[in-house]
C-alpha cells in the first residue's frame, strides 16, 4: 500500500513539474509599445516576423532608399561588372544634389569604393546620384533598375523614384519590404556588409560619423541605415547578431533621432530575449532515404533545397516534432530537385512549417525487365499490406 501511494505521489509530482516547465517555457510578455508609425523585427535566417505594427503600410522611406542603391552597386561589384578602384566622374547634378552630402566636387573623379562608403556611412546624396549615373547612365534609369530588384525581392509595397530618398511623388516603401531588402543585403552582399558597421568615413579632409547611434551603444549591432525627412520622420533599419541569431529591425516615423535608436533597441532586446533561431536541416543534407520503384537505383536520398530553420520561443526546440509526408510509392524517373513530399514541423501540436522534400539525386528509369519485376513486387506488397 505504501509503495502504491508513493508511486501515485511521485507521478503527481512529475506531472506537476512538467506542467510548470511547459508553462514557464510558454510565458512570453507582451511586446514593447513603440510610438513609431510603423515597425517590424524579422529573423534574418528564417524570414519569420517576430513582431510588427503597420508593417505593410506605405510610407516615405527617406534615406532608407539608399539601402537599395548600395545593394545594387555591391551586386554589380560581386558580379564583376564594376571594380572598387574604377574612377567615377562627378556630374553637375550629383554635385548640386542637396541634403546630406559626401562633399564631392563637380568634374572630379572619385574611386567607386569611396562613393559606396559615402552612401553607406555619410548618407551622401551626391554620392548616390554619382553612383546611379555611373551604373545606369542616369538617375531615372537607375530608379527603374531599383524597381526591378524590388519586384524580384517581393517588395510589393515599394516604388522608387530616385537613388537618394529625397522627397518625390510616388516614392514609398513599407517596413516589411525594407526588412526583405535588408535580409537580401546581408545574405547576398556579405563581402561588403562590414562597411555598414564602420563608424566614420573621411573624404576630402572631412570626417563624418555614421548616423546609426546603435553602433556605439550595442556591440551586436552592425548596420544598416538611417533616414530622415520632415515627411518621413526619423527612420532606422538595424541589424544585430547575438550568438547564432541575426535580427533585422525597421522603425519608420519616429519622433526624433534619439527615439528611433531607443525604440529599435527595445525591439531588438525583446526579440533576442524571448525568441531563438532553431536550425533543422541544411540545403542538400540527406534527411531520409526511400525505396524507388522501377529505377536504375533502388533508393533515393531526400532533403530540402534551402536551409530549413524556424524562429521559435526560447526553450521550445525540444518540443518540435518533424513528420515526413511521403507518397506510398516513389517511382522513377526522378529529377534532382523534384518535389517528393513535405517536411512538416509542429510545435505543441500546431503546424509551424511545411517545406518541400526533394530528391537530392536523379534516378533514371530502369530497363523493361526490372520495371516488370518491380510491378510484380509492388502488387504483392500492396496485396499483403491492404
Amino acid at each position: 500500500m505504501l509503495s502504491r501511494s508513493f508511486t501515485r505521489l511521485f507521478l503527481v509530482f512529475i506531472s506537476s513539474l512538467l506542467f510548470v516547465v511547459q508553462v514557464q517555457a510558454a510565458m512570453i510578455p507582451a511586446p514593447p509599445q513603440i510610438p513609431a508609425r510603423s515597425y517590424i523585427v524579422m529573423d534574418a535566417a528564417t524570414g519569420q516576423v517576430i513582431l510588427s505594427k503597420n508593417e505593410h503600410d506605405r510610407y516615405p522611406p527617406a534615406s532608407l532608399v539608399k539601402i537599395m542603391t548600395s545593394y545594387i552597386v555591391e551586386l554589380e561589384l560581386i558580379r564583376g561588372n564594376l571594380s572598387e578602384d574604377e574612377m567615377v566622374s562627378v556630374s553637375e547634378k550629383a554635385w548640386r544634389t542637396g541634403g546630406s552630402r559626401m562633399f564631392i566636387q563637380e568634374g572630379r573623379q572619385v574611386p567607386l569604393i569611396d562613393l559606396l562608403r559615402g552612401v553607406i556611412i555619410s548618407s551622401g546624396n551626391d554620392a548616390s546620384v554619382a553612383l546611379a549615373e555611373h551604373v545606369a547612365g542616369s538617375e531615372a534609369a537607375f530608379a527603374d533598375l531599383m524597381n526591378q530588384h524590388a519586384q524580384r525581392l517581393g517588395m510589393v509595397n515599394t516604388h522608387f523614384e530616385n537613388s537618394t530618398g529625397l522627397p518625390a511623388d510616388n516614392q514609398y516603401s513599407s517596413a516589411y519590404d525594407l526588412a526583405l531588402l535588408s535580409r537580401a543585403l546581408v545574405e547576398d552582399s556579405y563581402q561588403y556588409y562590414p562597411i555598414y558597421a564602420e563608424k566614420y568615413f573621411e573624404f576630402n579632409d572631412i570626417r563624418q560619423p555614421n548616423r546609426n547611434r546603435l553602433l556605439w551603444r550595442d556591440d551586436s549591432v552592425d548596420g544598416i541605415k538611417t533616414g530622415h525627412t520632415s515627411e518621413a520622420g526619423y527612420c532606422l533599419v538595424a541589424s544585430a547578431k547575438r550568438d547564432d541569431m541575426r535580427l533585422i529591425s525597421v522603425v519608420m516615423g519616429s519622433a526624433s533621432e534619439a527615439s528611433r535608436a531607443q525604440e529599435t533597441q527595445q525591439l531588438l532586446n525583446y526579440a533576442f530575449r524571448f525568441f531563438e533561431t532553431a536550425p533543422l536541416y541544411s540545403a542538400g543534407q540527406m534527411i531520409s532515404q526511400q525505396r524507388v520503384w522501377g529505377g536504375q537505383l533502388d533508393e533515393v536520398q531526400l532533403g530540402v533545397s534551402e536551409n530549413l530553420a524556424l524562429t521559435i520561443p526560447r526553450g521550445q526546440k525540444d518540443n518540435l516534432e518533424v513528420i515526413l509526408d511521403l507518397p506510398r510509392h516513389i517511382e522513377a524517373p526522378l529529377a534532382e530537385g523534384e518535389t517528393i513530399g513535405q517536411v512538416i514541423v509542429s510545435l505543441d501540436g500546431e503546424v509551424v512549417s511545411e517545406t518541400a522534400l526533394v530528391a537530392l539525386q536523379s534516378v533514371e528509369q530502369a530497363g523493361i525487365f526490372k520495371r516488370l519485376w518491380h510491378s510484380v513486387l509492388k502488387f504483392f506488397s500492396g496485396f499483403f499490406n491492404s
